[in-house]
């Protein structure tokens, strides 16, 4: 039975009310906790991409497998970051006249989004790419059908056939399955960006060539690496990096040519 006592009703309404102090307290407690939980969201996020790329990684590995086993155990012919059909004409990602690698292992994953990875930010050479004039395309995969770098060391390169740039090559060679020295410790296929292309561990821009107008952040740390033997990991150092094998006979990629030439003194530079 509700009280008709005016000053006990009064009493109640004011104990049921938040003071401004209270307020400001909840809210404090509320920003604090955001503070802290954010944070833990953003990297709960990140570390869902890179599992994700990572298993696009393990996938592009198992259909690479797979054409080999088509093919007599040789590697797909090398092609890079064509912007135009063989006559000259705009082509992108999916169409079938765009020259790609990824094009010639499309037939064994019937899914061209398994080479778009979750962390593929692109980067600023898209806006000036000359295929790419007045085009925008925020990803790799967008602009070159791929988010993930292949190896030309570890690919069959055709004379007048293979083209990077929509450059022709003038060389040949052809790659078998079974010339790998290391096959496990041997990359084929790499995501673009790594983190530890940055300017830190590169101020000249001669040991990896990224951050001088075509590096951007995609992954935290490092990147999915897919090796000859199809497996892929996650690599996350640059010393890592440096001492995976880029071709059949097994250098390194941070070894010496002996060449001594720029842009060609490292097998890095003459693979990746």
């Amino acid at each position: 039975m509700q009280s008709s006592n005016p000053a006990i009703q009064q009493s109640s309404n004011r104990r049921a009310a938040f003071t401004l102090i209270e307020l400001l307290v909840v809210i404090a407690i509320i920003a604090i906790l955001a503070a802290i939980l954010f944070p833990v969201f953003a990297q709960a996020k990140q570390a869902a991409k890179q599992t994700a790329c990572l298993s696009n990684a393990k996938q592009i590995g198992t259909c690479q497998k797979m054409y080999m086993g088509d093919y007599d155990d040789t590697a797909p012919i090398f092609y890079a970051y064509n912007t135009q059909d063989p006559g000259g004409n705009p082509a992108y990602a999916g169409l079938t006249n765009h020259k790609g690698t990824e094009v010639l292992l499309l037939p064994y994953s019937k899914n061209k989004e398994i080479f778009k990875s979750p962390l593929d930010n692109g980067g600023p050479y898209l806006a000036s790419d000359p295929g790419l004039a007045g085009v925008t395309k925020n990803s790799y995969w967008a602009a070159y059908g791929t988010s993930y770098r292949f190896d030309k060391c570890m690919f069959t390169v055709a004379a007048g056939e293979s083209s990077g740039n929509n450059s022709l090559y003038t060389t040949s060679w052809t790659v078998t399955d079974t010339q790998s020295e290391d096959p496990a410790n041997t990359r084929i296929i790499r995501l673009e960006m790594m983190q530890f292309f940055e300017k830190k561990n590169d101020p000249d821009c001669t040991r990896y060539g990224y951050d001088c107008g075509y590096f951007q952040h995609w992954d935290s740390q490092g990147g999915a690496v897919i090796y000859s033997d199809s497996h892929a990991k996650r690599v996350v150092s640059a010393g890592q990096f440096d001492k995976t094998k880029v071709d059949p006979l097994g250098h390194m990629s941070g070894e010496a040519t002996g060449s001594g030439a720029a842009y060609d003194d490292t097998w890095y530079w003459r693979c990746d």
